[in-house]
């Protein structure tokens, strides 16, 4: 899942990865809308925000709007940092950091707000903050690695992708296309799981109140680690210096599944 670089990717790789942080991420937007008052997932609706504060002259509102632009924006750009300085040699690593990552900003985020938080403005702002930089982490990833066919943060393209394509299955040729319908499988898959955590996102954060984060934080766990697991596990144990060692960027997935694969 997080082994595979762009073009070698197979439709597998993307639709777990897809579907793993997509459902992650609908969590987040959901359980910081209810705690926060917030959405946390995207930056759509904040540059409207922005524009709304700067056409009213409120300075402290501009900065703090504009901090979460930065955060979100300074996600992707972290994530692909990471990716393009430790990509060619050490590919499993250079895609696990910014989920290991946005998986302890999201545990922070828990963690404060179980123990900390007094519900001020100030630090409702900078939770928002964080997880817009999570999710900014997320998106930076999943859109990197997969050749920009996947941001799994927002569906509002995605959205749009879909009723293109459903338009394009109107004619035989397309249907019958492959690539298409593998894309439309995906896209597809993509938009459910964040449905569906967000609905789950929906029920938990009533009840489980900031600890909802910490199950975020489970599954953001499981993808870092997934492929880990694999060698692991093919391998009947692996020593932790298999860790350690580097990767080329474009080793397939069907080399990564050896036995003798390295991480």
């Amino acid at each position: 899942m997080l082994r595979a670089f762009n073009n070698h990717r197979t439709l597998g790789d993307n639709i777990r990865l897809g579907t793993l942080t997509a459902f992650s991420a609908g969590m987040i937007n959901v359980a910081s809308l209810v705690i926060l008052f917030s959405f946390t997932s995207n930056v759509t609706g904040t540059y409207a925000i922005l524009a709304s504060e700067i056409a009213k002259g409120n300075p402290y509102q501009i900065g703090v709007v504009l901090c979460w632009i930065l955060a979100f924006f300074g996600g992707g750009f972290l994530a692909n940092l990471i990716v393009i300085h430790w990509g060619k040699n050490h590919t499993y690593r250079a895609h696990a950091v910014p989920v290991v990552v946005e998986m302890l900003a999201v545990l922070a985020v828990g963690f404060y707000g179980g123990f900390f938080y007094r519900e001020t403005l100030g630090e409702t702002e900078v939770l928002t903050a964080i997880l817009l930089l999570a999710t900014g982490l997320q998106n930076g990833l999943t859109a990197s690695i997969t050749n920009f066919s996947l941001k799994t943060t927002h569906v509002t393209g995605i959205t749009t992708d879909l009723a293109i394509l459903a338009a394009m299955f109107t004619k035989a040729e397309f249907r019958h296309n492959p690539e298409l319908r593998n894309k439309a499988k995906l896209l597809s898959s993509v938009v459910a799981a964040y449905f569906v955590g967000a609905l789950a996102a929906g029920f938990l954060a009533v009840k489980l109140d900031f600890a909802v984060f910490y199950i975020v934080a489970g599954f953001l766990f499981f993808v870092a680690t997934y492929d880990f697991y694999r060698v692991w596990r093919a391998q009947g144990g692996l020593r932790l210096s298999g860790w350690l060692r580097p990767q080329h960027a474009h080793t397939s997935l069907s080399q990564g599944d050896s036995v003798n694969a390295k991480l």
